[in-house]
């Protein structure tokens, strides 16, 4: 099968919000490093979660070893606390996004990606709890690379491997809430989607520079028929 477009969604705040990430992200700093860092100076929005983590401790003085000394033990922990806490507060799927990918879903040539900045293991737990997970066949992570620059290109090798085919830049779309998506949709040379249900409005977004920007992603024919021309 040759695919003719490659869908690279980002997850929290373009496909779904809410949940408890931010309390197991703090539970599991407490319990590796001894502190949370400054979570109210430091925005999560569009950053991977290794970054977060690197600026929040980097911030109150962690050097660079200990920081890193201390990952595999915060993901464990950060993994075990997410599934715990999404039984009695999954996420929110959010306005459109089912309509949406069932539109997509049956198409044989339109790949179904992820990419995004949580480590892969919390972006199969957020979107298990919504029902969604399933919905994709590959993803780029923030625990491929911290730089979420470089997720675009790993994106795009790794869809090469799952289908065994080129798969080249212009054949495919990030679809994101946050600056941070379209800047590495722009880096990767490939197409962006800016969705303005996160927390950025509109306006912020088309000064991104996004190729195109929706309110949200329920004008299901519209935004396919965006996602699909050439």
């Amino acid at each position: 099968m040759s695919i003719r477009r490659l869908l690279l969604f980002d997850i929290d705040g373009t496909l779904v919000w809410g949940g408890p990430a931010k309390i197991a992200f703090e539970q599991a700093l407490v319990e590796t490093f001894g502190t949370t860092g400054d979570t109210a100076g430091v925005s999560f929005a569009g950053k991977t979660d290794p970054q977060i983590a690197r600026e929040l401790l980097s911030g109150i003085g962690f050097a660079r070893d200990e920081i890193e000394a201390g990952f595999d033990a915060l993901w464990d922990r950060y993994l075990g606390h997410l599934e715990r806490h999404l039984v009695d507060r999954p996420m929110e799927v959010l306005p459109g996004v089912t309509d949406l990918l069932d539109a997509l879903t049956p198409l044989e040539d339109v790949g179904m990606g992820l990419l995004t900045g949580n480590i892969e293991g919390g972006a199969r737990l957020k979107l298990g709890s919504a029902s969604l997970w399933e919905r994709f066949h590959m993803g780029s992570y923030g625990s491929d690379h911290e730089e979420r620059d470089e997720l675009p290109g790993i994106a795009l090798e790794r869809a090469r491997r799952f289908w065994g085919r080129e798969v080249e830049p212009d054949q495919a779309v990030v679809i994101g809430d946050t600056p941070r998506d379209v800047q590495c949709g722009k880096k990767g040379g490939v197409r962006t989607l800016a969705v303005a249900t996160g927390s950025y409005g509109a306006d912020e977004l088309h000064a991104t520079g996004a190729d195109r920007v929706v309110t949200d992603l329920a004008s299901t024919d519209d935004v396919v028929r965006w996602l699909l021309a050439d």
